[in-house]
């Protein structure tokens, strides 16, 4: 009985384990014209971003601002029709979809002079070779609940040893 208890704390401290992540772009360095073109890929590397993360912008209003472009875009520096675009710091973007997503600072020179950053959501961003096809944008305030399928197993794991628990009690 006193095994079943602790497994079942022990289970229980799992529920809901696999939440969203929120990031820093940039971490203390923000969201800024960077003292090299390769800043914001090299901070990207290795970071395995996922469905329902927060990427937060850390930038000073009317400074900067960020966009969410297409591929060619990103490519080319083309600030003419972003997707998505806010001009009020710190801006906080859930990554929603699992696709490559563009971002880039539509000031004039600042693109150019680095400020722009691709995510690969669903895998570990590769800034050299991006998957075709344009991201939907999406601002917003917190991440959704997480729905993977981990996280419901564990979830019914834990109901399902609750239950036997209970059984036992009476």
């Amino acid at each position: 009985m006193a095994a079943l208890l602790a497994l079942l704390l022990v289970t229980g401290s799992f529920v809901g384990s696999s939440q969203a992540v929120e990031y820093v772009v940039g971490d203390t360095t923000g969201w800024t014209v960077p003292s090299t073109t390769t800043f914001y890929s090299t901070w990207a590397s290795g970071k395995n971003f996922s469905v329902g993360d927060v990427l937060v912008f850390n930038f000073a209003t009317r400074a900067h601002d960020v966009a969410v472009v297409t591929e060619d875009a990103y490519q080319n520096c083309n600030i003419a029709s972003p997707i998505n675009q806010t001009n009020t710091g710190p801006a906080r973007i859930t990554l929603s979809n699992d696709t490559d997503y563009y971002f880039i600072c539509t000031i004039s020179g600042h693109c150019s002079g680095g400020q722009k950053l691709e995510i690969d959501v669903g895998g570990t961003t590769n800034s050299s070779t991006p998957t075709p096809g344009s991201p939907p944008g999406t601002t917003t305030t917190s991440p959704p609940p997480p729905s993977s399928a981990a996280s419901s197993f564990v979830a019914a794991l834990f109901v399902s040893l609750s239950s036997i628990a209970i059984g036992f009690l009476y």
